[in-house]
């Protein structure tokens, strides 16, 4: 049984994700782990693994678009604009659903964001809450965002309960310390679970303690996603034996006709070999990431 491929975490409320990354590390045995895709330590769910070869996919996953379920809670702001914070501020909640409705529908599209001071967005090679936490004056630059949808689940006054459909790279403690703003008020990021990234949705996720289990049984695998299913919107080119070693050694596949863009190169048993691209001008498929298993 191969030893490479997605695990998909239900991640808890409290590690980080790279605490999650070091967890998997330790009970796999193998040292090429990593995340598509960090979340706050606050924050739960989705956390999208690449273990060993697998690892080369990260940079097909890392910019997906994400799902949340997020807790917005009115009244008050903090200086990591979530539930960690020290409070900074405090407003009155003196509206309605209807207003706070009104509020959110301004924030759906295209927008430019700024990112949290207290992120780990880099500045001159120091994280920016570094800086935040040494009393540093942290301004980051806005970045271009989209949230394709924001639905109002719930109001139980100061929490509001939302759904986010947005592009990869959305701060969601952003969005709440602007909705505070926008409503006159303050606000704070008090719960946040991811539910989707990509494709991949909290139902598919393993809980900790589960496989926290099934490491010390040896049947981790089990959870493995195959690196041929990471991408299953790219289309499959069935490889001979004879490709499967051309491809190995990071040779062209010659061929007549092909598909404009990426495709998955598959042995003949359905593992992935090579994420191939077809260059009309070479007549031939070209390897842009080969997969070797550890």
């Amino acid at each position: 049984m191969y030893s490479s491929g997605l695990l998909l975490l239900n991640k808890p409320s409290g590690p980080t994700s790279h605490d999650m990354v070091d967890f998997v590390r330790r009970g796999t045995g193998i040292r090429r782990v990593g995340h598509t895709g960090t979340l706050d330590p606050l924050a739960s769910g989705v956390l999208v693994l690449c273990v060993g070869a697998a690892t080369r996919l990260s940079e097909y996953l890392v910019g997906a678009d994400k799902q949340y379920r997020a807790v917005v809670r009115f009244g008050s702001a903090t200086d990591t604009f979530d539930a960690a914070g020290k409070v900074t501020r405090v407003a009155p909640v003196a509206f309605d659903s209807d207003r706070l409705e009104g509020a959110m529908a301004t924030f759906r599209g295209k927008l430019d964001q700024f990112p949290p001071p207290h992120s780990a967005i880099k500045i001159n090679g120091r994280k920016a809450y570094e800086l935040a936490r040494a009393g540093d004056v942290v301004a980051l630059p806005a970045r271009k965002i989209t949230i394709y949808a924001l639905d109002l689940l719930d109001w139980s006054p100061p929490d509001a309960t939302l759904d986010i459909h947005c592009s990869s790279g959305t701060y969601v403690r952003s969005l709440a310390e602007a909705l505070g703003l926008a409503l006159g008020s303050a606000a704070h990021l008090a719960q946040l679970t991811r539910t989707r990234a990509g494709r991949f949705r909290l139902e598919q996720a393993v809980a900790e303690q589960t496989l926290r289990g099934a490491f010390a049984e040896g049947t981790w695998r089990d959870f493995l996603i195959p690196a041929a299913d990471a991408l299953p919107d790219l289309p499959a080119l069935m490889l001979g034996t004879e490709d499967i070693q051309t491809l190995k050694l990071g040779g062209r596949l010659p061929s007549a006709e092909g598909n404009p863009g990426l495709a998955r190169a598959l042995a003949p048993d359905g593992c992935l070999v090579a994420i191939v691209e077809w260059v009309e001008a070479l007549h031939a498929y070209q390897p842009r990431k080969v997969f070797l298993e550890d």
